[in-house]
This record gives structure tokens, sequence and C-alpha cells, in this order.
């Protein structure tokens, strides 16, 4: 077992990226007119290695094994954690940087140039079929350039979120990331300037309308490929983001049509939970027994690593970040546990705090101990027996069970099997929030009513406008903090938190009475931090002159007065 611990002293080594097809300039992000004319392979080829390696590949330093370099789904995790919702409950594991914005997230640290490197990486595999396509594809290639420039655009999308201070629809002028397509040249990369979010947005919509010409009759083999339901998905997102409302309503509706909404015992299966796709996944991607990150690093290199408990620690192989390292991310914020109501299922998906209240002394606490974690998995002995770091003060409390172990009873005794999972990309769920959310902003009566529709298939209970928490940000209406409150509860773990906290210009709460949040980083901010802008790494501002550099954050250095609801 090679178990990785991260030191932030010794994450300075630089890395200039390569990319999945080799004759990529590493330097440069760019694409020649001689490298793709030299790539090897066919051009269906080339096609397969846009969705490939977006889960289970080594993107960033095939050597150093990293456990959060597993793909696309890293990066949910790094910008989950660096909100409130998501609680990593320990400060020494890599994912830890984010959460804390510790300096290793800092330009000339290694973990700074991470999601750069793997975004551009990605999207240099779209160039790749683009320019090889040229501007006039013949038939045979018509799918392969619209899955290209839908995930170029979804890449696209993510970065001016994660890059840029204020979204489209605080700021259009705000700057995002430099821009680089299939007819940028080198000589372009010194001096590429980052584009506003006006021009960004632009080039996205662009995007998709042309993803949208070239996929026009396409039948996909399964959903780890973008179809046009997919275009309209991103186009919901886009125009969601945009604060164009009426766009965001129509394409969110047309996104939602072949598709069904998870039920609670899709939702809650404690074998196929968010492991196995269904009718309600639009978008997803899924680990392979052949993948370098599960074949190496005693597959701890993975998402079920980092998310998933249930692996068996006493008769099994003892492998895993959240099942038996005592490194754990998949922890709910207690306060956000706390005002989900009983009767609504999500709930049960995350360990009840009132498992502390039972009384280790007593002489049948065995009994109840077991008796209580039977109520949220099979396995209440794993459970039950999971390492914790001890900077949580609060044992198996607040954990997800959310995303299940794969393989049955066989995976949860070897991991080669238990993380071979599949995790959703795109859901009709977030299409469903999206359409209520842009009706909402148009007509707020109309909002309400798809909203509560929603809302009734996870809590028969549910009565709109208990859920108004502002998160220092009085601006917002009930209604967007009724939205926001469904999109965390619903849509956790996803990757959606840091956009929705930066979209509704939210602040951050950590420190409350009882709060679950580890000690020293029990931080209170009342405007949307500076951590959760990212900063560029590596090679971008070294080589791009005209690069304009985030600021710097300068995070708490204590607990913060707790906050009284």
């Amino acid at each position: 077992m090679k178990k990785i611990i991260y030191s932030a002293i010794a994450a300075s080594a630089f890395f200039a990226a390569t990319g999945c097809i080799e004759e990529i300039d590493p330097m440069t992000n760019i694409v020649t007119g001689d490298q793709v004319d030299k790539a090897p392979g066919s051009f269906e080829a080339l096609t397969d290695a846009l969705t490939s390696p977006l889960v289970g590949q080594f993107n960033y330093w095939p050597a150093k094994q990293y456990p959060m370099d597993f793909g696309y789904p890293a990066m949910f995790l790094i910008r989950d954690v660096m909100g409130q919702d998501m609680v990593c409950n320990n400060s020494g594991s890599y994912f830890a940087s984010w959460a804390f914005s510790t300096t290793a997230i800092y330009p000339k640290y290694a973990l700074c140039q991470f999601p750069w490197t793997d975004y551009f990486q990605w999207i240099k595999n779209c160039n790749v079929v683009l320019g090889m396509a040229g501007e006039e594809p013949e038939d045979s290639q018509r799918f392969g350039v619209g899955q290209a420039y839908a995930l170029r655009a979804m890449f696209y999308m993510d970065l001016a979120m994660m890059y840029s201070q204020e979204t489209y629809a605080n700021n259009p002028d705000a700057l995002t990331v430099p821009w680089v397509d299939q007819f940028s040249k080198t000589e372009d990369s010194f001096h590429n300037p980052r584009i506003t979010n006006k021009v960004m947005f632009g080039h996205i919509i662009d995007d998709l309308n042309n993803a949208e010409t070239y996929l026009d009759g396409y039948s996909r083999p399964n959903g780890k490929t973008p179809d046009l339901s997919v275009v309209y998905g991103l186009k919901a997102r886009a125009y969601l983001y945009m604060g164009m409302w009426k766009e965001a309503e129509e394409y969110a509706r047309e996104a939602q049509k072949g598709y069904t909404m998870m039920s609670q015992a899709e939702y809650c299966d404690r074998n196929t939970g968010f492991n196995t796709h269904n009718s309600s996944w639009m978008l997803y991607v899924g680990f392979k027994s052949e993948d370098p990150c599960i074949q190496q690093n005693d597959a701890d290199s993975s998402w079920g690593s980092a998310m998933s408990f249930e692996i068996f620690h006493k008769n099994g192989t003892g492998c895993g970040y959240a099942s038996n390292y005592g490194y754990q991310i998949a922890v709910i914020d207690r306060h956000l546990y706390e005002t989900i109501p009983s009767s609504d299922f999500r709930k049960g998906l995350f360990i009840d705090f009132s498992i502390n209240d039972l009384d280790p002394e007593a002489e049948d606490y065995s009994d109840k101990l077991l008796e209580f974690l039977s109520d949220y998995s099979d396995y209440p002995e794993e459970i039950a027996t999971t390492p914790v770091s001890p900077e949580y003060a609060y044992g198996v409390a607040g954990f997800s069970t959310k995303f299940r172990v794969a393989g049955g009873e066989a995976g949860r005794a070897d991991q080669y099997i238990g993380f071979l999972q599949e995790i959703p990309l795109m859901r009709v769920e977030e299409m469903k929030l999206i359409e209520a959310e842009a009706a909402g902003m148009q007509n707020e009566g109309r909002g309400i009513q798809l909203l509560t529709e929603f809302a009734k298939t996870r809590d028969a209970n549910y009565v709109y406008g208990t859920h108004n928490d502002a998160y220092y940000n009085s601006e917002n209406s009930l209604f967007q903090n009724e939205i926001w409150w469904q999109r965390r509860v619903e849509l956790w773990g996803e990757g959606f938190g840091l956009f929705d906290i930066k979209r509704f210009k939210k602040g951050i709460i950590r420190s409350y009475e009882n709060t679950n949040h580890i000690d020293m980083y029990q931080w209170n901010v009342e405007t949307t931090p500076q951590w959760m802008t990212f900063l560029f790494g590596g090679t971008e501002p070294e080589y791009n002159y005209d690069l304009i550099q985030n600021p710097l954050p300068v995070p708490p250095t204590n607990n913060s007065e707790p906050y009284a609801w």
C-alpha cells in the first residue's frame, strides 16, 4: 500500500504538462498544423481520446500518482471543499490545500498548476480533433467534431467560473482565462491575454451552436459522450451563469426530454446509489479495471478512495483514503445537514450527529452503535471501525453514503472492484432546478411552482420559504435562497458548490455553535472569499507575458467568532 500524505513544502516541484495526444506542444497549449498532420491513429481514435482521459488517467503527473489526479470528477471535489458544504476533516490531505487555501495552491507550487494542466490537456484534445477535421468536416467526422465543440465549451465554462473573480451575470467585463483554439499559433501563446466574461461566453455559445449543428442525428452508444440533450444542458448552464433567464429556462426544459428524475429507491440504493448510471444521468464517466488510477497506487488515486466508505479494512485490502486512512472529505456541513427536514429522504444519506449521543460506556453500546449505523449501510461494522482524523471530533457523524462502493459485497472486499464507479457530470435534476430558477427570475410565482414540484419529489412535506439563510448577502431574494438550498442538497458533491457561491455572491460560514469544521479553519467570511478564485501556475504566468495574475488570497489565521443563525 502506498498511502501518499501531502506535504506543502515538498509540493513546490515544477511540472510541464504533456498531453494525452503527445504531439501537442506541452509548453504552449497550442496545436500546430504539423502536429495535427502527424498525429497517429485515425480520426475516430482521436475522437475517443476526447472522453477517455476524463477519468482514471494520471493526466497531471503520472510518476507521482497523486491521490487527486484521477480526472474531471476531482475538480468537483476541489471546488466543493472550498466552500462550507463539504467538510475536509483533516489538514494533511491534498484536498485540504484547496479547503484551507494553503500556500501549496499559490503560483510556483505544483498543486496550483494541477487544475490548469488537466483542463488544457482536455481542451487540447478537442483542438486536435477540430484541427484535423478542418473547417469543412467530412460526413464521417461530423459527430466527432460536435463532441469536441461541446466538451470544449464545458471545459472553458468551468475555467471561466473558476478563474474569474466575478461571474458573467455579476460583471461581464471581469477577466476569465486566455482562449486557445484550433487556429491558435505557437507564437500567440507568449502574448495571449485573458478575455472577459462577455468574450468568453460568446465563444462558449458559438461552440455549443456548432455542437448542436454537428450532433444533429447523433445516436450515442452510451451516456459517456455528449449528444444534443447534453448540448442543450450546457446551453442551460451557460445562460444560467450569464443571467439570461429566458434562454436558460428554454434550454433546460428542452434538455430534460427523454430523462426521468431519480426515484428515492435509486437515490438511496445501497449497492448502486450514485455509482451506476440511470435514466436521470445525461452525461457521466466511469472507471475501468484497466485504468492506471485503478491498477496503480492500490487504486487509491480514484473517486472511490476519496468519497466512498464500506471498503473492508479488517478482512479486505485496507485501502482507500475515506475508508481506511482517516482522510475524509465526504462529510456534510452540520448546519446544512440540520436544515434538511427528516421527511426529506436525502437526509438519510448522511450519518446523523445524534450517533454521538450514544453512551460508549454502556454495556450495550456496540449493539446500539451497529443498530444505528444499519440505517445507513449494510456493512455497519465497517462504518463503525472507520479510522477518522484526530482533528475531527465527531467520529463518523456527518459522513456521506451518497456515493456507494460498486460491485456489491465483492466490491467491499476488493477496491479494484469497488472503485469501478460511474460518476454523473450532468443529471436531469440539475436541469429541473435551472428551469425553476430561470422561470422564477422572470415570474417568481411560476418559479416557486416549479421548485415546489421538484422539492416534493424529495420531501412530500416540503413547504416553500423555510430555507432562507443569507450567508451575508441580504440582496438575494427568498426564492434565490430556496433555489440555492435545493441545489446544495440535491447536487452535493457534484461540483457546483463554488459556482453557486460565486453566482449568488455568498459569504462563507464555517464557524457556529457545534460546527463540525475542524479547529483553526472555522472561518466566516462576509463576502465571497478570494481563495475561491484560482491562481495561474506553472508555465502560463512564466511564458505568457500578457497574463494578468489573480490576487493572492489571504485566508484567516484563526477561528472566527461563531455565527448565530
